[in-house]
């Protein structure tokens, strides 16, 4: 009886965190705030969404990729080392 239990309950919670999972794909919300996508000042894995190699938010693989964008304070990016408002090479 225990045994089926603990498989009933990992068996939930494996299709729970794949549900969870999967609400997290895709492009990020648009802020509520004045907004500005900011270029290449992104750590790995943080960036809002689609960069030329990636389709969804939180993909980018390597920390300030030139095209991984992140939204920021309208007016923040140029305060930012290597930032950028548009996409680099």
């Amino acid at each position: 009886m225990f045994n089926t239990r603990t498989l009933i309950g990992s068996a939930l919670a494996a299709a729970t965190s794949l549900g969870a999972a999967g609400a997290l794909a895709g492009p990020a919300a648009q802020p509520e705030f004045s907004f500005e996508k900011c270029y290449g000042v992104v750590k790995a894995a943080q960036n809002d969404c689609q960069t030329a190699t990636h389709s969804c938010a939180g993909t980018s693989t390597a920390d300030n990729q030139p095209d991984a964008w992140i939204y920021v304070p309208a007016g923040t990016c140029a305060k930012l080392a290597g930032g950028s408002t548009e996409p680099k090479a």
